[in-house]
């Protein structure tokens, strides 16, 4: 029986390319000074792990390395919390396995 090893989502996402639009970010979070509870979920939850805490305790966003999976759409857009569009044409993720 031929088992092959686990692979790491981390792992399979180096695989991917990003052309990042300097100076016109997709998502943007909104100037804050205690995050809300939709700012903080996007901590754990953002796949690609963009959002980190930064020394003041307030979300920022790196958006090198989104994969634009729309997760912080759903949970911060609907509260303002985030504003969140497509990349421009040829910008964000390229996806090398489909």
């Amino acid at each position: 029986m031929n088992v092959e090893p686990p692979v790491r989502v981390e792992d399979k996402l180096y695989y991917n390319r990003y052309l990042v639009d300097i100076g016109h970010p997709h998502v943007k979070v909104r100037a804050h000074t205690t995050p809300s509870p939709q700012l903080l979920a996007l901590l754990k939850v953002c796949p690609a792990r963009c959002y980190e805490l930064n020394d003041d305790g307030q979300v920022e966003i790196t958006v090198d390395g989104c994969i634009e999976c729309g997760t912080c759409r759903v949970i911060a857009e609907p509260t303002g919390d985030i504003e969140w569009s497509h990349p421009r044409g040829g910008y964000g993720v390229l996806f090398k396995f489909g």
